[in-house]
């Protein structure tokens, strides 16, 4: 079983920035992400992380602005958010995966945090 427990969110104005912060406890995983959700929208990959060699993908809807990583030592996972948009207001989950192959789809992670808001206004 893999543990997750995101912080960090809040309310920013447009332009502005925030961490956001995931601890993981349990088994190890191969790979791990970042998700959002809007109220009428599907949840939406953001980042997604390979734990070993710490290669990262983003959609382009964030590429630039987002930057995952992951401290292993810490087993903290991390997410920049610069530049910050309305559109980027969300809930933000934390996920992970016990298998390497893994793409930006949801159903590729059956670990989830329980998510943090993030607001940003114009």
């Amino acid at each position: 079983q893999v543990q997750l427990v995101e912080s960090g969110g809040g309310s920013v104005q447009a332009g502005g920035s925030l961490r956001l912060t995931c601890a993981t406890s349990g088994y190890s995983s191969d790979c791990m992400a970042w998700f959002r959700q809007a109220p009428g929208k599907e949840r939406e990959g953001v980042a997604r992380i390979w734990t070993d060699n710490h290669s990262s993908d983003y959609p382009d809807s964030v590429k630039g602005r987002f930057t995952i990583s992951l401290d292993n030592n810490k087993n903290t996972l991390y997410l920049q958010m610069n530049n910050l948009k309305p559109e980027d207001t969300a809930m933000y989950y934390c996920a992970a995966s016990r298998r390497r192959m893994c793409t930006l789809q949801s159903t590729d992670f059956p670990y989830w945090g329980q998510g943090t808001q993030v607001t940003v206004s114009s």
